[in-house]
């Protein structure tokens, strides 16, 4: 009889420990009979479930061009792959024949396809921010799964839409992103910076046709932040007349700074990468994740003036050097200092900086629109 886990409630070194040949299943969509796949992988004696692919497959109800999409799964295929697994395998949606239709680009498509309801956008949310909460699937130190950032963006995306209703529509959160450093530790996936540029772009480009002219894409996931730039950069560029935001990351503009300073407890360094505030936030929304019993606390970054680590990083340098310069067990802080009350604190403060930024990109959008159907400046020889 198999048993069926959830990788991304593992952390890393359980993922470590995972016999190579267990077979690993990346579903695009939902409802699947999980029995019958075991059945047909010859019912192994474990079979993980990784993060569903929430859309931009066919049939989802927010597609993108299948070379997009092909090439950022294909990229978390080989994540797994590069891990050492040998039994890896992208499950589609059955809708509108998406199984046959990537069967050309994605390399192990070898399972029956799961059932899948797609996704609908109210018409109402066209005069509203569409918030894309994108997390990932990353290790987070012995403690912590590595489903920390997808789980804490999207309590986020769906507290500020909650926030404010009649001005912010949350999408389902992506549990994939960009993981440059991914060697070090094992379990963290990459979807590739390129790739993820691209669908993403793509998923913009799908929302402006449908008549959207507002976004807000909310990273969960430090690695996650260059790329978002070069998105909305991109998408500004491509979509003159809509408003496409980003900031970097959550919990440390005007409101979340503050916040920070007010109930940390560690010292700066002690906020870098499951420390006291993913940890917090964690012991808030799943503590039946954590183990904090597991905590090893890791503050010895190389640290200069212009280049060190913590939740709001300072100085002028940027850098990528390899984690396990300044991590033995994948953590960057103090996550023994972690409270469930001050995740409770720090989400509070994280959604009503949302929900400002919110407003402004209304602002922003309102106030350019005026303008170019004013005629300014060259607007006014169009």
């Amino acid at each position: 009889m198999t048993i069926f886990f959830n990788y991304n409630d593992m952390t890393w070194p359980e993922v470590a420990d995972l016999p190579r040949d267990v077979p690993l299943i990346l579903p695009l969509g939902s409802n699947t009979d999980w029995e019958r796949v075991a059945a047909l992988l010859g019912n192994p004696a474990r079979l993980g479930i990784l993060p569903s692919f929430p859309f931009g497959f066919p049939g989802s109800g927010l597609e993108v061009e299948l070379h997009l999409l092909a090439a950022y799964i294909d990229n978390l295929l080989q994540s797994l792959r590069d891990d050492g697994f040998t039994r890896v395998y992208a499950l589609v949606s059955d809708r509108r024949g998406s199984k046959f239709a990537l069967q050309k680009y994605l390399r192990d498509l070898q399972l029956p396809p799961a059932s899948f309801q797609p996704l609908t956008i109210p018409d109402s949310a066209k005069d509203k921010v569409i918030l894309l909460p994108i997390g990932h699937t990353e290790q987070h130190g012995f403690h912590l799964p590595l489903s920390v950032d997808t789980i804490i963006i999207n309590a986020i995306a769906q507290g500020t839409a909650a926030r404010v209703p009649e001005l912010a529509y949350a999408m389902p959160v992506m549990p994939y992103g960009v993981s440059t450093h991914r060697s070090s530790f094992a379990a963290t996936m990459n979807a590739g910076g390129r790739a993820f540029e691209d669908f993403w772009l793509g998923v913009i480009d799908t929302l402006v046709a449908r008549g959207f002219n507002r976004f807000y894409l909310m990273s969960g996931h430090g690695g996650n932040g260059s790329f978002l730039v070069n998105i909305v950069k991109y998408a500004g560029e491509r979509h003159r007349r809509i408003f496409c935001a980003t900031a970097f990351l959550h919990t440390s503009g005007h409101i979340g700074g503050p916040a920070i300073e007010k109930y940390r407890t560690s010292k700066i360094g002690g906020m870098g990468h499951a420390g006291e505030l993913e940890t917090s936030y964690m012991l808030h929304l799943r503590p039946d994740l954590c183990h904090m019993e597991r905590v090893v606390d890791e503050t010895d970054f190389v640290a200069t003036p212009n280049y060190y680590m913590d939740w709001i990083e300072g100085g002028s340098l940027i850098a990528n050097p390899p984690w396990d310069d300044d991590t033995k067990t994948g953590a960057y802080g103090a996550g023994s200092h972690a409270t469930a009350e001050k995740g409770r604190l720090w989400l509070e403060a994280a959604v009503e900086e949302k929900a400002v930024h919110v407003a402004e990109i209304h602002e922003q959008h309102r106030r350019r629109e005026q303008r170019r159907n004013e005629g300014y400046g060259l607007w006014g020889k169009k």
